[in-house]
């Protein structure tokens, strides 16, 4: 018996939208990777890009659990002396909330030109609303 192998010509990709209401960064981001590297379907092949495209929306009402809000930090670096920039997710999630969650996403995703392709493919809005309704989105459930 052989092992089916994905062409990239015959990938179908598929439209899905996360609400990030009240769901754990880690669950939404491990979720999100999940459908962007194609793992949920059948015909997953590791060397093809075979993922859909997931739109998360209500990104500044996801959840931190723990103490994260005041000690998970994230870090900037412009590559000149002292130009390390240091902010919490609570200053995260107030003015870059649409940042946050792309880079819990892309931690995720392999680190390599499939990765990047992968990433193209995930929309993040702060807001309720969407410009992607003509792509006609599933709604996804993350427990």
């Amino acid at each position: 018996m052989k092992s089916y192998m994905q062409k990239k010509e015959t990938v179908e990709r598929k439209w899905y939208v996360i609400d990030a209401t009240d769901i754990p960064l880690g669950r939404l981001a491990s979720r999100a990777a999940h459908v962007l590297r194609g793992k949920h379907k059948a015909t997953y092949t590791p060397h093809i890009d075979c993922g859909d495209n997931v739109i998360i929306i209500n990104c500044e009402k996801v959840k931190l659990t723990g103490n994260k809000e005041e000690k998970k930090m994230y870090y900037n670096h412009s590559m000149y002396p002292g130009g390390l920039r240091e902010r919490t997710a609570k200053v995260m999630r107030e003015r870059y909330p649409e940042e946050m969650v792309e880079r819990a996403v892309k931690g995720m995703l392999p680190h390599n030109r499939l990765g990047r392709q992968m990433y193209k493919k995930l929309f993040v809005y702060a807001g309720g609303e969407h410009p992607h309704m003509a792509q006609k989105p599933e709604v996804m459930e993350v427990k």
